[in-house]
């Protein structure tokens, strides 16, 4: 599913990434774990194709995702790659429905059949009763779990979530884990994760330890 070989990055002087190789299989949950600086959120921005590494290659089902034009980059990550971040970014004067469509909106989807979907979603996700809801009449809980319906919406090849669970007190954040969980058992879907959170991380079916720019276990 994901292949990234040699990924390196810096800024500046400052040498963030020094040749990362990391595989994903599909239907597996990986989790990053390290320091803060050991390099987790730029390797997942760069596998997301939100950044570009300065040497390596990253892979996602097949495609080299460095050799796309940005503009076909820009529909491929619409496309086969769902985000989830630890502030859910959702937008306030939209619905919950409403903010799960626009990924679909962007892939070209009628708005008959991003709603369709958006309420399977919500109703999957055990959140059809606050469809018609705005992000400030939801829960922290509810409103992540809305951020990863959004996430869903296109059938990604791969999430990526950076620090998910981290603005979330701990029956939200355990809920949220378990929700990871069903999505792969359910839906085979794939899964990155950085996170800090101890629970989250031994959950996974792989943990992946970086330090210093490079994985170490």
């Amino acid at each position: 599913m994901l292949k990234a070989k040699g990924i390196k990055k810096s800024y500046g002087n400052l040498q963030i990434l020094k040749g990362v190789d990391l595989d994903v299989k599909k239907g597996e949950i990986i989790t990053i774990v390290g320091p803060s600086g050991a390099g987790k959120s730029t390797l997942l921005h760069i596998i997301g194709t939100l950044d570009k590494p300065e040497g390596g290659l990253v892979e996602i089902n097949g495609v080299a995702v460095n050799s796309l034009s940005l503009q076909k980059l820009s529909a491929f990550r619409n496309e086969h790659i769902g985000f989830i971040f630890q502030f859910h970014h959702l937008l306030p004067e939209f619905t919950a429905l409403e903010n799960i469509c626009i990924p679909a909106f962007i892939a070209g989807r009628t708005r008959k059949e991003a709603g369709q979907k958006a309420e399977e979603l919500l109703e999957l996700l055990g959140l059809s009763h606050r469809t018609h809801h705005k992000p400030n009449e939801l829960s922290g809980g509810e409103q992540q779990r809305v951020a990863v319906a959004r996430a869903l919406i296109n059938n990604p090849a791969i999430i990526l979530a950076d620090e998910p669970s981290g603005n979330l007190d701990s029956n939200n954040a355990e809920s949220l884990h378990r929700l990871f969980v069903d999505l792969r058992d359910r839906l085979n879907q794939t899964l990155v994760i950085v996170t800090h959170n101890e629970s989250l991380a031994n959950m996974a079916d792989r943990k992946v330890e970086m330090k210093d720019g490079l994985i170490i276990q």
